[in-house]
């Protein structure tokens, strides 16, 4: 079998990737090693950026995003007793949308612009340094199939083999605690999300839809989840996100997901390798701190598709020769940024450490300078910035 472009990844990297090929011309088959259900299922992001917001209305992709999704003006950050409500309009001009990873999934599989193979197995690069490459792997039936393309997108996450077949230096930096998460049937207790910082951790209150709650507690690594009863979790919450704190309320409910996310920080550079190009999880991970992850990954195939639609269509490598430089310089704004978000509200137990990040907080809630460089970095720049 032969395509322009071999995808390694189904997520929502993959099949953005995929559509936007499609729409310049450019064919692709994309290769998953776990079954749709799978891919269509798993819980991510959940904050969309205002420049992924108008890539994916500008691609025919946010009909629904538009009526379905939750638009914001801002986030609260509480500390000291204390809530503060950053309003990115007034600061920057641009929102950010409540809208879950599993959704954009679900509108790019209905899109039906993506040739995609599910679980498959045993995938492995092959001749990536000629203008040659291939992809050889066993489909869902068992057989051995060899895929020939002109260039192959590595948007397989942290664990797949596109990553190890580009030499790369990596920098990373794992943090000493974890995030416990719960999903919740109940409606949210707030309208736009609540950071908080408290001498017991960090504390997140965000949402999935008018019904469902996103919640997160700061916790040791290798925490048990089973350890943390839903009762002891939604006291923990309340003390930290501030229940009874100018009359506000944290209404707990039926938890119906638990889970222990661990921190870090990896950024593998370059993203390309002779025909292998790198986007998304494959290349880097951020701490979910700011809220970096899903639309870090727009950026990149917004990009990559750029570029090799130039490449194979036109004959015009230049894009595809700065892919790498050009992606890199918006991950390692967002990598900062992620970084700096997370160690001003995750406690450590040094109260050097948190007066600094009082200190920090108070210049963010009290500063236009300061509360305008969150906003902006949140809120997202613009891709290609």
């Amino acid at each position: 079998m032969r395509t322009q472009v071999a995808i390694i990844g189904a997520g929502p990297a993959g099949l953005l990737l995929s559509h936007l090929l499609a729409r310049g011309g450019v064919e692709s088959v994309v290769l998953e090693t776990r079954s749709q259900d799978y891919v269509a299922s798993r819980i991510r992001a959940g904050i969309l950026e205002q420049s992924s917001v108008d890539l994916l209305t500008e691609v025919g992709l946010g009909d629904r995003l538009r009526a379905e999704g939750d638009e914001h003006r801002g986030i609260y950050l509480n500390f000291a007793g204390e809530r503060h409500h950053l309003d990115f309009v007034d600061l920057t001009g641009r929102t950010v949308w409540v809208y879950g990873q599993t959704e954009v999934q679900k509108d790019l599989v209905a899109a039906g612009t993506a040739d995609v193979r599910y679980e498959v197995t045993d995938v492995a690069l092959h001749d990536v340094e000629t203008d040659r490459p291939y992809v050889t792997y066993i489909d869902s039936a068992g057989a051995t199939q060899r895929l020939d393309a002109e260039v192959i997108a590595g948007c397989d996450g942290s664990f797949g083999p596109s990553r190890q077949a580009v030499p790369a230096e990596h920098f990373e930096r794992v943090y000493p605690y974890s995030w416990l998460g719960i999903l919740a049937d109940v409606a949210p207790s707030t309208d736009e999300l609540i950071y908080a910082w408290h001498q017991n951790g960090f504390a997140l209150h965000s949402m999935r839809s008018p019904t469902v709650s996103r919640l997160y507690l700061q916790v040791p690594n290798g925490t048990d989840p089973a350890s943390w009863s839903d009762e002891r979790i939604w006291e923990e919450l309340a003390t930290r996100l501030g229940h009874g704190q100018d009359g506000w309320k944290l209404n707990p409910g039926p938890i119906t997901d638990k889970s222990v996310l661990p921190m870090r920080s990896y950024v593998q550079t370059p993203m390309r390798h002779g025909r292998v190009f790198l986007a998304g999880d494959a290349a880097h991970i951020v701490p979910p701190t700011g809220a970096k992850g899903l639309n870090l990954a727009i950026a990149d195939v917004t990009l990559l598709s750029q570029a090799l639609v130039a490449m194979l269509r036109s004959g015009d490598p230049a894009l595809a020769d700065a892919y790498s430089d050009d992606a890199l310089r918006r991950v390692w704004r967002c990598t900062h940024f992620s970084w700096w978000m997370t160690t001003m509200l995750h406690t450590s137990g040094d109260p050097f450490d948190a007066q600094l990040q009082l200190s920090q907080l108070r210049w963010v809630t009290t500063s236009s300078a300061g509360a305008t460089g969150l906003a902006e970095n949140y809120a997202g720049l613009p891709i290609g910035f």
